[in-house]
């Protein structure tokens, strides 16, 4: 699963609007929604925020993990 629809999810499951987080993040709501397309990514600094205001790990948010906090990658796995 990627970005995109995994913070689509955890936004859909927040008690928060995509308008209520993008104003809370100080980011414009566009940029909420090319995340979801997969056009974009947030800078750290506002993945950071987002995960503290969503409860979610940026870990299980880019991938590295699954739902249930389990390593999705191997050492072994350097093939950048």
């Amino acid at each position: 699963m990627n970005f995109s629809k995994r913070i689509a999810d955890a936004i859909n499951e927040s008690k928060y609007t995509q308008k209520e987080i993008a104003n809370l993040l100080n980011i414009s709501e566009s940029n909420i929604t090319n995340w979801k397309k997969g056009r974009n990514l947030p800078s750290v600094d506002v993945l950071y925020r987002l995960c503290v205001l969503l409860n979610e790990s940026a870990d299980y948010l880019i991938g590295l993990e699954d739902e249930n906090g389990t390593k999705t990658y191997s050492s072994t796995d350097n093939n950048f």
